[in-house]
């Protein structure tokens, strides 16, 4: 296996296999494990019942028992258009082919919308935990906006059987103030009645393409993910950083000389460590997103959940480079990327 995954990183192999994180070492940090929930959440206000669904999580799929989440994620029906997303493959216009993907790609959790979850509710939600992602972007809306809005409740995500709910938040928009407040309340009742909770802690703002796209910073989506855990996400969900600096190049917000020199380093692994770090130090999990799919997509797939795994994250929520393809290769996409979560030899740096 660990030949395989070094096949694919091919010349960064070494890069990414071989690093030592001396920025924020992992003995600070909370890691996944199979004792997660009784090491770090179990110290939490969170009830039993969150606990238990939590624990759910863990359990289920290929990865069960590892302290690991794969999570196949598909909103982009409303994200990015139904036809947008799956013109390439459309069978995946039927809700249940995206729940079957999940399945027989050994998932932990599906998350989807509303519909689409609803739709198959009882047929599935017995077998693979549902996420159901409540607020959205739509884009019918012309010229386009760009704001997160309600679709759904923490009620109907229950009543159908869901054990997660999942939310975005655009920091840095000028409606975040407003979806801070939805989704901190939303939070609250989901966690009020067992469930756990995810959040997409995204930046949206076109003043952060600069010089660079400090939209994937480390600093700004590491300040997001710290505003994530203030409202009590359970899992952030986090675009990988590709460049730092963010506060400095655009010149708002306060940070310190240290969180460069000292806190981080070039390297994506310790980008990736300081995100893990503003996640409570690891009490929220980090799952990074797969990104959209491409020529290179198993390569990239792999090289997202190396960094993830590497600098101390909870797992990989990945969709397009599984969706936008036949289902075996989806399913292979899949589990290429649980290979590297239940790879021993794959350790954190």
């Amino acid at each position: 296996m660990a030949n395989k995954i070094s096949e694919l990183l091919g010349s960064d192999a070494a890069f990414l296999l071989e690093h030592e994180c001396k920025t924020v070492t992992k003995d600070n940090l909370h890691l996944p494990g199979p004792d997660y929930l009784d090491r770090v959440v179990s110290a939490s206000d969170r009830s039993p019942v969150v606990m238990r669904n939590y624990q759910t999580l863990f359990n289920t799929g290929r990865l069960a028992k590892t302290g690991y989440l794969s999570i196949l994620p598909v909103d982009q029906g409303i994200e990015h258009t139904a036809g947008a997303s799956f013109a390439p493959n459309p069978i995946y216009f039927d809700p249940a082919n995206i729940v079957e993907l999940a399945i027989e790609g050994g998932c932990n959790a599906v998350a989807s919308t509303l519909g689409v979850l609803g739709s198959v509710a009882r047929k599935y939600a017995h077998k693979i935990p549902f996420l159901v992602k409540i607020n959205h972007n739509e884009l019918m809306t012309y010229p386009n906006k760009y704001d997160q809005i309600l679709f759904a409740s923490i009620d109907q995500a229950f009543d159908m059987g869901a054990i997660a709910v999942g939310a975005t938040i655009y920091y840095g928009s000028e409606e975040s103030n407003r979806q801070i407040q939805e989704i901190s309340e939303a939070f609250e009742y989901a966690h009020n009645l067992g469930m756990v909770t995810v959040l997409w802690a995204y930046l949206r703002n076109n003043s952060f393409k600069a010089d660079k796209d400090y939209h994937v910073a480390a600093d700004l989506t590491g300040q997001a993910n710290h505003l994530a855990a203030t409202i009590q996400a359970d899992i952030v969900k986090q675009k990988q950083p590709e460049n730092n600096g963010g506060f400095n190049a655009i010149k708002f917000a306060k940070t310190h000389k240290k969180v460069y020199s000292d806190l981080t380093t070039d390297h994506p692994i310790d980008l990736t460590r300081y995100q893990v770090v503003n996640c409570y130090m690891g009490r929220a999990g980090l799952i990074n997103s797969g990104g959209a799919s491409g020529d290179d997509d198993f390569a990239q797939a792999v090289k997202t959940a190396v960094i993830n795994k590497r600098a101390g994250g909870m797992g990989l929520i990945s969709g397009r480079k599984a969706f936008q393809r036949p289902m075996t290769e989806g399913v292979k996409i899949l589990n290429l990327i649980q290979d590297v979560y239940s790879d021993s030899s794959i350790t954190i740096a």
